[in-house]
C-alpha cells in the first residue's frame, strides 16, 4: 500500500501536470479493488440515490445514506483520498445546520473531505466548513441537486451569461479556499479555460481533457446501468451483460440439476448417517 493521498497532493498534482484519477464508489468490496488499482480519489457520491438505491435523482438521498456508505467505502480504502458528497438540503438551511452535517460525513462515515454544488449561493456555507477543518471539494457546472432548476440533465456554460457565471464562481469557491472544483458537462474549451485560471485542480465529468483530472461513476464504466450511458462516460468492461448472463446461467444450473454438484457440497461420515437412518442416535 502507498502513501495516503492528501488534499496537499491533490493540490501539487497541478503543479505537476498530473492527471488525478477519481472514481465513485459506494461499498467495500468496490473501494477496496479501486484503492489497491491506485485510483487518487474515491468520491462517495449522491449518485448513489440512482444507481444504487434506485431513485429518479440524487435529491432523495439522505444523510443517513451517505454516512452509511460512506463508512463502507472508507473500510476499504487506505490509500486513496475519500470524499464525501453532502445530500440535497444538507446545506442549504445555514451555516450550523452546513458544519454539522459536513461533520457528520468526517466523523460518523470516516471520509477526509466533502463536496457540494454551487457557488456564490454557498458560498458561506463552504468558507465555515472550511473554517471548521473540513476540506472542501466544489462542483459547479451542471449540478444534479438542481435538477428541477434545470428542467433535467443539461449542459451548462453554451451562452455568455452562464460562462460567465461558473468562471466567476470557480474563481470565488477558490478563494473560500476549496481544495479542487468539479465541472460537469460544462463545454470543454470553456472547462479548459476555467482551468487555465485556477490554481487548484479541476475535476472533469463530461467537461473534457483539458481539466486536471476525470471524475466518472463506476456504474457507468462497468455497464452496470444497462438502459443507460451518459454521453461522457466509457464503457471499459460491460459487467451487466455479463452479470445478465451469469445469472441466466446459474437459473439454468439449478432447474437442470447441474448445479450444485458433490464438489459444491459437504460430506457427512457414513456411519453417523447410518446411525440417524437406524434411530440410533437416540440411544
Amino acid at each position: 500500500m502507498g502513501k495516503k493521498i492528501t488534499i496537499v497532493d491533490f493540490k501539487n498534482a497541478k503543479k505537476k501536470d498530473k492527471k488525478l484519477t477519481v472514481l465513485t464508489a459506494y461499498d467495500y468490496p468496490t473501494a477496496k479493488i479501486m484503492d489497491e488499482a491506485g485510483v487518487d480519489a474515491i468520491l462517495v457520491g449522491d449518485s448513489l440515490g440512482m444507481v444504487v438505491l434506485g431513485y429518479e435523482d440524487t435529491t432523495k438521498v439522505t444523510m443517513n445514506d451517505m454516512v452509511h456508505h460512506i463508512k463502507a467505502v472508507t473500510r476499504g480504502a487506505k490509500r486513496a483520498l475519500v470524499i464525501g458528497d453532502m445530500p440535497f438540503l444538507s446545506y442549504h438551511t445555514g451555516k450550523y445546520e452546513s458544519v454539522k452535517n459536513a461533520g457528520r460525513l468526517v466523523s460518523e462515515g470516516g471520509c477526509t473531505a466533502v463536496k457540494l454544488e454551487g457557488g456564490a449561493a454557498v458560498i458561506e456555507d463552504i468558507k465555515a466548513i472550511i473554517s471548521a477543518g473540513i476540506p472542501v471539494m466544489g462542483h459547479l457546472g451542471y449540478t444534479p441537486q438542481s435538477i428541477h432548476v434545470f428542467g433535467g440533465h443539461k449542459a451548462q456554460g453554451k451562452d455568455l451569461d452562464t460562462a460567465k457565471r461558473i468562471l466567476e464562481d470557480a474563481l470565488l469557491l477558490q478563494s473560500a479556499g476549496v481544495f479542487s472544483i468539479v465541472l460537469e458537462c460544462v463545454p470543454y474549451k470553456l472547462a479548459g479555460y476555467i482551468s487555465s485560471r485556477l490554481d487548484i485542480p479541476t475535476i472533469s465529468i463530461g467537461s473534457g481533457a483539458e481539466c486536471d483530472g476525470q471524475v466518472l461513476v463506476y456504474h457507468d464504466i462497468v455497464g452496470l446501468i444497462r438502459e443507460f450511458s451518459p454521453k461522457h462516460a466509457k464503457i471499459y468492461t460491460d459487467m451487466g451483460t455479463g452479470l445478465f448472463e451469469t445469472v441466466k446461467q446459474y437459473i439454468a444450473e439449478v432447474e437442470n440439476g447441474i448445479f450444485p454438484t458433490k464438489e459444491n457440497s459437504y460430506k457427512i461420515d457414513e456411519q453417523i448417517l447410518e446411525q440417524l437412518r437406524s434411530g440410533r442416535e437416540c440411544e
